[in-house]
């Protein structure tokens, strides 16, 4: 399953929500304000690091980079592009959004 995620972490409790309960072996899918989760420095690296032991964590580039955040891009989280996004969504039986 691929979860979507949309909303800050420091913000809002999509990220913590979906950790929580998303079954091992999906994919997470960071996009528009919870970019800032796959960011080092952040207050919760710790978390992405951990998810990555369990999930296959990706960032989308387009909007990690419309935020300055490019450079920061914790090592192991895969970006993708509009096109990946897509084929993300397509190879996955199910998609959830976490709002």
């Amino acid at each position: 399953m691929l979860h979507i995620i949309n909303k800050s972490p420091l913000t809002n409790n999509s990220l913590d929500s979906c950790l929580r309960v998303a079954q091992p072996g999906g994919e997470i899918l960071l996009i528009e304000d919870a970019v800032y989760a796959a960011t080092s420095g952040n207050a919760f690296e710790s978390k992405i690091r951990e998810a990555m032991g369990r999930f296959k964590v990706y960032v989308l580039q387009p909007d990690l980079e419309a935020r300055g955040l490019a450079d920061r891009l914790i090592a192991g989280v895969s970006p993708v592009d509009y096109g990946g996004f897509v084929d993300l969504a397509a190879s996955n039986n199910n998609c959830q959004s976490w709002l």
